[in-house]
């Protein structure tokens, strides 16, 4: 063990969140029903290292489902999809599994009942991201896309006083209030979701990162490029007076030069990110010198969401076609 150079503060919670949990123990369930191969539309969740441990199983990830041969299983991420996309697996008679975020399908549901009532409705979110795609796909005549200062100026609406604002699950928080507050100055009658649509996980991870940055010379935040809630942590580590803030998927990309003259680290991890990482990372720091760990607590999260029906029916069902 390395001479004591300083401390780790370690966020809590991070990492998996009730719906990451949910689609990734669907994967395994599936194999487990189907045996290999089983199909799934893009990443389940988006960690290389998840991916990697499921494509070892027999998982087999595609981008498309025009790709998943007629009638085998397919997997749908916890992302979610479009109605567009149901019925595309649908007229390839493939057996779905749906493992959308029971949070992201409630933003579904919220767009589809706006579009029936007539709303505007504008999503704050991120262009080309899986979530993102599925919730537009829900009602396209109605929705509009808001991704940057550069859309809340061009957004047009047919009766200001029938607008509405909805969000992509994983935003900032702190960023995303600020787009509805500038929203408002345009759209001074724009009414609020019946709920708040960024998960509580998100939110929970960004006020653990909150609580602690301040103390922190460096935040280490383990999780995918590619992953939205992963690398809104780095964002809202310096925002929160971090003095420098990475992003990392696995503890053999951290810098040693990071550790220059650095008394605290910060570690934390998004929610798709499984625990093993995270305990990697602190053995390197810990072999560095880094040795004392303090847990920073932001909340206690005890949700979990029941797998996928198709998973919990199937072993009832005799075998026969879909019901």
């Amino acid at each position: 063990m390395a001479d004591q150079r300083g401390r780790v503060l370690l966020a809590d919670p991070r990492g998996y969140c009730a719906g990451v949990d949910r689609a990734v123990v669907a994967v395994e369930r599936a194999l487990e029903i189907h045996g290999a191969p089983v199909y799934v539309r893009k990443q389940i969740v988006h960690n290389k290292h998840v991916v990697a441990t499921l494509e070892r199983r027999g998982a087999v990830f595609v981008d498309e489902t025009s790709e998943v041969p007629e009638g085998s299983v397919v997997v749908f991420s916890a992302h979610g999809v479009s109605p567009a996309v149901h019925q595309e697996a649908a007229d390839r008679q493939l057996r779905t599994i749906d493992a959308t975020c029971p949070l992201v399908s409630k933003v579904h549901q919220e767009a589809k009942r706006f579009a029936k009532d007539d709303y505007d409705i504008l999503l704050i979110g991120h262009r080309g991201h899986e979530e993102v795609e599925g919730t537009a796909g829900e009602a396209p005549a109605h929705i509009q896309l808001v991704d940057g200062a550069d859309d809340i100026a061009n957004v047009q609406v047919r009766d200001p006083e029938k607008v509405v604002w909805l969000s992509q699950t994983t935003l900032s928080v702190d960023e995303t209030l600020s787009t509805v507050d500038r929203l408002t100055e345009r759209f001074p009658g724009l009414q609020s979701p019946p709920s708040d649509d960024i998960c509580y996980a998100t939110q929970n991870r960004q006020q653990a990162v909150k609580q602690m940055a301040g103390e922190c010379d460096l935040v280490v935040v383990v999780g995918s490029t590619n992953s939205s809630n992963s690398v809104r942590l780095v964002e809202v580590a310096l925002e929160a007076g971090a003095r420098a803030a990475h992003l990392v998927d696995f503890a053999s990309e951290i810098d040693p030069a990071w550790l220059d003259g650095v008394s605290t680290v910060g570690v934390t991890s998004g929610a798709s990110v499984p625990e093993i990482l995270v305990s990697e990372v602190l053995d390197l720091l810990a072999e560095r010198g880094y040795a004392d760990v303090e847990t920073v607590k932001a909340a206690e999260e005890r949700l979990v969401f029941a797998l996928p029906h198709e998973l919990r029916v199937r072993r009832a069902e005799p075998a026969a076609g879909p019901a």
